[in-house]
């Protein structure tokens, strides 16, 4: 029985993380996990990779710690055994694929006989030499990195590295408008030129897709289109949502298999996850679900922090940081909407000649995101919290140490910070129980590690935020 300690230990672990973590969260990062042995109070566990492995120490590292200390003991160590990779890290269909590895592929010449040109037959030319259609600013230096993207950009990177080797392809990349999807797709498109140059790389928005899917059905050059799709050795689609029509799909889930079984790479972008793409054919959406898929979320506070300095610093002008404090805290919903104001802050300022204040930042924000959230005081957060944990005003503001108290403080101190404008930390701090900046900085540190930690409360947060913003939510 001491042999299968180890697996028994592991799965008590699994029973608290489950109850911790989302159901999709629990099934793509812990199930995967593989007990090894249980050596002393060491726990060695298999992970399927070394990206695995950075992202559960950069993601769950608290929760790995709380979990094991309360199954093993305080002295709980991990340890991490990374198999070696290989050639092929998915159980595929077995392909039948006799393209030559070598990335010098020859293409027929194309007469035109007077015809348009065929876009697909490079006329003329005996080696492939395409435009891979990647904007230089989207460069990964140019991205500011956080919580709401790391994930992605850590997958993109280590595609760049070893493309189509990755345990990981497709690498789908999903979430709202504004986030970064096309930034860290095309990021991901430069990284993998600058290290592999030889390969043959294409980034296409799936609009472009579909059009060049219709022109080649119409014009009986439907076989060129697809020879030419299978000799892409990365392959970008961006916006994939709109392969909605029958006669696209089909097209693409033959350029798909044909490139996927060939070891190439391919990434998509999404404004929804696969499971939630309309209008698509069953065998399409199994295999987008074959690889890694990764949702963008709103950036948060320090993240558009830093996005303003980098932006501004690129632009050759200089916010004072209360002006960066002023946009971080009203532009919230995404990175193309903060990006905007900026730009048109610089460009009041630099038209009428005048310096960038915090009243002209007030003014550009008014003027570009309106007051949509001014209707959120510290009185009605007081009051929401209140009302949410049965408590009267008096004991929230009390220096009462009950736990219940503590944290319908802390989380009225958070939402305070981030749902209503033009508020200090001090100025927040000296309402809710005179107390200075620091703590209400440590109580909104504290609050969003548990949001990002402990299940239960994170829907305590959720709840009152949609009490506070019930249309928005």
């Amino acid at each position: 029985m001491e042999l299968y300690n180890h697996i028994s230990k592991w799965d008590e672990c699994l029973g608290i993380i489950r109850n911790i973590v989302e159901p999709q969260q629990f099934a793509t990062w812990f199930k995967p996990l593989v007990p090894l042995r249980l050596e002393g109070h060491t726990l060695t566990l298999r992970v399927p990779s070394e990206f695995f492995r950075d992202f559960l120490e950069t993601h769950y590292l608290k929760v790995l710690q709380k979990t094991l200390y309360r199954v093993i003991g305080t002295d709980a160590n991990l340890r991490y055994s990374i198999p070696v990779a290989k050639d092929k890290t998915m159980n595929l269909p077995s392909a039948h694929d006799n393209t030559p590895e070598n990335k010098t592929i020859s293409v027929p010449t194309y007469s035109t006989g007077g015809a348009s040109p065929n876009p697909f037959v490079i006329p003329g030319v005996q080696r492939v030499k395409i435009n891979p259609n990647l904007n230089k600013e989207y460069c990964f230096e140019n991205l500011v990195e956080g919580e709401c993207n790391h994930m992605a950009v850590t997958a993109g990177k280590s595609i760049a590295a070893v493309p189509g080797k990755a345990t990981f392809n497709p690498l789908f990349i999903f979430g709202g408008p504004g986030l970064g999807k096309t930034h860290i797709a095309q990021a991901i498109g430069i990284a993998l030129k600058q290290q592999h140059p030889d390969l043959v790389l294409l980034y296409v928005p799936a609009g472009r897709f579909k059009v060049q899917f219709m022109d080649a059905s119409q014009g009986n050059r439907l076989t060129d289109f697809l020879s030419f799709y299978s000799r892409i050795d990365v392959l970008i689609i961006d916006d994939i949502q709109e392969l909605a029509s029958p006669g696209t799909q089909k097209a693409f889930f033959h350029i798909f298999n044909q490139l996927h079984q060939a070891g190439k790479q391919l990434i998509f972008t999404s404004d929804r996850p696969p499971v939630e793409l309309q209008n698509f054919e069953e065998r399409l959406l199994s295999r987008l679900k074959w690889g890694l898929s990764v949702q963008l979320t709103v950036p948060d506070y320090s993240t558009r922090m830093e996005m303003l300095r980098s932006r501004s610093f690129r632009e050759g002008v200089e916010l004072s940081d209360d002006v960066i404090d002023y946009l971080a805290s009203n532009i919230r919903t995404n990175f193309r909407e903060l990006e905007g104001v900026l730009i048109s802050l610089v460009a009041n300022a630099t038209l009428a000649r005048k310096e960038i204040t915090l009243e002209l930042a007030r003014q550009v924000v008014g003027n570009i995101v309106g007051e949509a959230k001014s209707d959120v005081t510290l009185d009605k957060v007081l009051k929401t919290v209140c009302d949410y944990f049965d408590l009267t005003r008096d004991m929230l503001l009390s220096k009462s140490r009950k736990r219940q108290i503590v944290q319908a403080r802390q989380i009225a101190m958070y939402l305070s910070r981030t749902h209503i404008t033009n508020i200090s930390l001090s100025a927040i701090g000296a309402e809710i129980g005179g107390k200075d900046h620091a703590t209400v900085l440590h109580a909104c540190s504290t609050v969003q590690d548990l949001i990002d930690t402990d299940k239960v409360f994170r829907q305590y947060v959720a709840d009152i935020e949609k009490i506070l913003h019930p249309a928005a939510r």
